[in-house]
């Protein structure tokens, strides 16, 4: 039977949050939160949530409010929510978004290091296969005969 939020007990709803965030806690790593949030949310509640994770970014960047709503399409009262959460009430947004931030700026390091546009090392990712045909190097065929391991 379902049963409204208003008809829940106070310790009903704080026993209720305690399982949730205990539960999420306990889960380490991107593909594990993801299997989580997929198995406990429908796939319109994880876009509905995801778009105002999307919106938080944009404001905390300084995107205007007609920008985001031409941008993403979504409604002034969305937006606004979204814009009280983050200045009134709830300092875990803006703490996630901040971790975020980082999270993408290691991604794009790590993608871009140490590979300079035709570069060895940037043929050999761009085009793995093409050193199957290239054969190595006398000195190095001569090194792998004397020291197999």
């Amino acid at each position: 039977m379902k049963r409204k939020m208003r008809d829940l007990t106070k310790k009903e709803i704080i026993v209720t949050l305690d399982a949730l965030y205990t539960a999420a806690s306990a889960i380490k790593g991107r593909d594990a939160v993801k299997l989580f949030l997929r198995d406990l949310l429908t796939s319109s509640e994880r876009i509905m949530l995801g778009r105002r994770i999307i919106i938080a970014r944009m404001l905390i960047a300084g995107v205007s409010h007609e920008e985001i709503e031409r941008r993403l399409r979504v409604g002034r009262g969305t937006i606004g929510r979204v814009n009280k959460w983050l200045h009134d009430q709830f300092p875990g947004f803006e703490k996630a978004i901040a971790e975020m931030e980082r999270i993408y700026e290691l991604r794009s390091k790590r993608s871009t290091r140490g590979l300079e546009p035709f570069s060895a090392s940037w043929m050999r990712r761009r085009y793995p296969l093409m050193f199957w045909f290239i054969p190595d190097s006398k000195r190095q065929r001569r090194d792998s005969d004397l020291y197999p391991w």
